[in-house]
């Protein structure tokens, strides 16, 4: 087919591009969920990213935040530059299904749906880079796959590398998208919300030191089990009883470890969970009020507490501006029926929060839910499994942004 001039493409000739890619498109996607790879690991994902982006003529440099990551760059004038961002890492849980290209690492699978978010990424690559090739595009490109999304903060690394202020390849940029496979959406749909969209993500661990012994004889020691089980309980009334009720905040216990047998008591309880805040002063409140608990139920069963909190990912804070482009695009390409506006944030994470903090940027849901059907797996189940017919979807909305003009 003959390349137009990139700025008068018509939708229905950028959809056939994205339909001639997509069969080879679809064998990728399915090649990255048979071979999931950890973050930092991504190492055969970064690999063949890297020769798709040759293949497409797509300038680029690899070994970025921490090794794995990539930077592609399609330059076109002096005109602000904007970047597309895909995560590609997998997540540490068995895949239980019968898909002939079911995870073949054992304990690793693409639970979140990353495998596609690479590949519409690879797609826009493919999509953009032939009609480079013809003539100018309006702005420069920059495409970033970044490693370790799940818990390794790969989207700081690559701010921190500076795959977004112009010193590893290209310009700096002036605006970023991303795109999250969204299974609680209907397929075709997309969806955002300027502000706050995901919640800051923290995690603490608490380790209660008791004093051992015989099960038989509890009144000889102090129980961390009991002490633990009370600290739980205590714990939930902070969302309770310690926040406004129409403010947001999670405290999650996830995980306990203790004991070694029925009749023995420990030692010691090792919890772990998550905290979830959208603002700023009810996370600092929150972690106040976390280690206050911690102390008095300590002191209550006389045990101590030692408590560790770590700093996880920020709320990803969409800009208005960036959503406005966001909701322009999608309503001309898509139509507004399909252009959704998240009402509340939701309380999980994303690490596209540290673009959020470095430029101007807008990430966004892309409907997985095929028609017909009232649920699929949901993220981070052994079941998941992306949906290939939102690939062209995915594709589309990165040209259409990317082809946008600035000063539109």
């Amino acid at each position: 087919m003959t390349i137009k001039n990139p700025t008068e493409i018509t939708d229905d000739f950028l959809r056939e591009m994205i339909r001639q890619e997509l069969p080879d498109l679809i064998k990728i996607r399915h090649d990255l969920h048979a071979n999931p790879e950890l973050g930092y690991e991504e190492n055969r994902t970064a690999e063949m990213v890297c020769r798709e982006l040759e293949t497409a003529g797509v300038s680029h440099r690899a070994g970025l935040a921490g090794g794995t990551g990539i930077l592609g760059h399609i330059p076109a004038g002096d005109a602000p530059a904007i970047g597309l961002r895909a995560d590609m890492d997998a997540l540490p849980i068995q895949e239980e299904s019968d898909l002939p290209y079911v995870s073949m690492t054992t304990g690793k699978m693409h639970a979140c749906g990353h495998d596609g978010h690479t590949t519409i990424l690879l797609g826009a690559a493919r999509v953009l880079g032939k009609l480079a090739r013809e003539s100018s595009l309006p702005r420069p490109i920059t495409f970033l796959f970044q490693p370790a999304e799940e818990g390794g903060a790969g989207g700081r690394r690559m701010v921190e590398d500076g795959c977004v202020d112009g010193r590893i390849l290209g310009p700096p940029l002036s605006m970023m998208f991303g795109l999250h496979g969204w299974p609680y959406m209907p397929l075709g749909s997309v969806g955002t919300r300027p502000g706050p969209l995901l919640a800051a993500a923290d995690e603490f661990q608490m380790t209660i030191h008791g004093i051992g012994g015989h099960a038989a004889l509890p009144h000889k020691g102090r129980d961390p089990i009991v002490c633990s089980a009370a600290l739980i309980s205590a714990l939930q009334n902070i969302a309770a009883r310690n926040v406004d009720p129409l403010d947001s905040v999670v405290v999650s216990t996830t995980q306990i470890h203790g004991g070694t047998t029925h009749n023995i008591i420990p030692d010691s309880v090792q919890l772990g969970g998550t905290v979830r805040t959208l603002r700023r002063e009810t996370k600092t409140a929150t972690v106040n009020r976390l280690q206050q608990i911690a102390e008095g139920i300590g002191k209550a069963f006389d045990c101590r507490i030692d408590v560790e909190y770590i700093d996880g990912y920020p709320v990803t804070e969409n800009d208005v501006g960036a959503v406005d482009v966001f909701e322009r695009v999608a309503t001309e390409s898509l139509g507004s029926e399909r252009v959704a506006r998240v009402t509340d944030p939701i309380m999980g994470g994303e690490d596209f929060s540290f673009y959020c903090q470095a430029l101007p940027s807008c990430f966004f849901f892309l409907g997985l839910l095929p028609p017909a059907q009232d649920s699929m797996p949901g993220l981070h189940q052994p079941t998941f499994d992306f949906n290939d017919d939102a690939l062209p979807i995915g594709i589309e909305m990165f040209c259409h942004l990317a082809l946008t003009p600035p000063h539109n």
